[in-house]
C-alpha cells in the first residue's frame, strides 16, 4: 500500500510551539522540515556552480564543497529521523522556486536561481548561512537557521528518545562520512557540526571539524568581495574581507527565475526541461527509496545521480532566453506532476 507523505510543517509554526511541548513527535516534525531546509539550499548553489564556464575556479570549490555539507546535512537529517522511528520524505519536501524558505524561517529572504553573481551570493547564498552574530560585519541582524537547530539539539538532551538502527545510511560525501547513529550523544554533537559548517563558531570563522576550513557564510563572503577573510588589527576576534583577491570567474548568464516555469519556451527547450525536471524527481525518488527500504544502493546512486544533472542544466545555458537574448535558460527544479511525492 502506498503512503502519501505530507510537507513538512512549517519552521515558524514548530518554534511557535512552547518548549515543554518539544517531545518526539515535534523532534521527528522538526527533523522533516530539517530536511526540507537543507534540500532547498541546494538548487540555489547548483545553479550557482553549474553557471561557471571553466572548471577549477576558487569560487566553484567553495561552492562544491557546501554542495557537498548540505548534503551531508540533509543526510544527518535523515539518519536522525529513521534513528527514532521515523521516515523521512525527500520527494515531499521539494520546494519550488522563487520562494521564501521552508517554513518561512528567515522570512525576509526570497530565494531565486540564476547566474552567479557577487549580488547573488550576497542576496541568496550568505543569508541562507548567515550567523547569529557575524565576525565580519554586515550591519545587519537577523534570526538565523541555527536558534531551529539549537531548539533540535534540546529537544533531544530534554526527552532523550531510544536511538534504534532504523534504515539509517553510510556513505562518504564529499569531505564528510555520513554515519549510523547510536546515541542521542552522537546527534546532539552531530547538530552541532551543522552549525559550525555553515555559520562558524561564535568566535572564528573557520569550521573546527575540518582542521581550518572556512564556514559557509565565510567561504561565501570571499567570493561576494572577491578578497580573503583575514583577521584585522581591532581584536583577536576581527575579520573582514580585505586580504588578497579572489578572482570571480566567467559565467553562463543564466536569467532569474521569476516564476516556477520559464514563460513561452520553445519546444527545444522545453524538452530540455522536462529532461532535467525528470532527472531531478529520480535523484530524490532515489532518496526516499534509500531510506525508506534501507537501500545503500539507491543513496550512492542519488548521489551520482546529482552531479550528473550537470550536462542537463548546461545544455539550458546553452539557450538564449526567448524574449531576453543577453540571459539564458536554466534549471526549474520542479518535481514532474505525473510522479506522486510518497515515501
Amino acid at each position: 500500500m502506498t503512503t502519501f507523505a505530507t510537507k513538512p510543517m512549517p519552521i515558524a509554526e514548530l518554534m511557535g510551539i512552547p518548549k515543554a511541548d518539544h517531545d518526539l513527535k515535534w523532534i521527528k516534525d522538526s527533523l522533516q522540515s530539517a530536511i526540507a531546509l537543507e534540500l532547498s539550499t541546494l538548487p540555489p548553489y547548483l545553479c550557482g556552480m553549474w553557471s561557471i564556464k571553466t572548471t577549477g575556479s576558487e569560487a566553484e570549490a567553495v561552492i562544491k564543497s557546501v554542495v557537498h555539507d548540505e548534503m551531508y546535512h540533509m543526510g544527518m537529517a535523515c539518519n536522525m529521523l529513521s534513528a527514532i522511528g521515523g521516515t523521512p520524505h525527500v520527494l515531499a519536501a521539494a520546494p519550488t522556486y522563487p520562494g521564501k524558505l521552508p517554513g518561512n524561517v528567515r522570512p525576509t529572504i526570497d530565494v531565486y536561481l540564476q547566474e552567479l553573481t557577487q549580488t547573488y551570493v550576497r542576496e541568496v547564498f550568505m543569508e541562507i548561512e548567515m550567523p547569529e552574530n557575524p565576525l565580519a560585519p554586515l550591519y545587519e541582524e537577523w534570526i538565523t537557521i541555527g536558534k531551529f537547530y539549537d531548539a533540535v539539539r534540546d529537544a533531544f538532551n530534554d526527552v532523550k528518545p531510544p536511538i534504534g538502527p532504523g534504515h539509517q545510511m553510510e556513505t562518504q560525501i564529499g569531505r564528510n562520512k555520513l554515519e549510523k547513529f547510536t546515541s542521542v550523544d552522537q546527534i546532539t554533537k552531530a547538530i552541532d557540526v551543522i552549525k559550525e559548517q555553515g555559520e562558524g563558531t561564535s568566535h572564528l570563522p573557520d569550521d573546527p571539524t575540518t582542521g581550518g576550513r572556512l564556514a559557509h557564510y565565510y567561504g561565501f563572503g570571499e567570493i561576494w568581495k572577491g578578497r580573503r577573510l583575514v583577521p584585522t588589527p581591532s581584536g583577536p576576534t576581527a575579520y573582514d574581507w580585505v586580504g588578497d583577491p579572489v578572482p570571480f570567474p566567467e559565467t553562463y548568464p543564466m536569467g532569474r527565475l521569476t516564476a516556477e516555469r520559464w514563460p513561452n519556451p520553445t519546444e527545444k527547450v522545453q524538452g530540455l526541461l522536462t529532461a532535467f525536471n525528470d532527472k531531478y524527481t529520480e535523484m530524490l525518488g532515489l532518496l526516499d527509496t534509500a531510506w525508506r527500504d534501507g537501500d545503500g544502493n539507491a543513496l550512492n546512486q542519488s548521489i551520482g545521480a546529482m552531479f550528473a544533472l550537470k550536462p542537463a542544466a548546461q545544455a539550458l545555458m546553452a539557450e538564449p532566453l526567448r524574449d531576453d537574448s543577453a540571459h539564458v535558460y536554466g534549471p526549474e527544479f520542479l518535481v514532474h506532476p505525473g510522479h506522486p511525492k510518497h515515501g
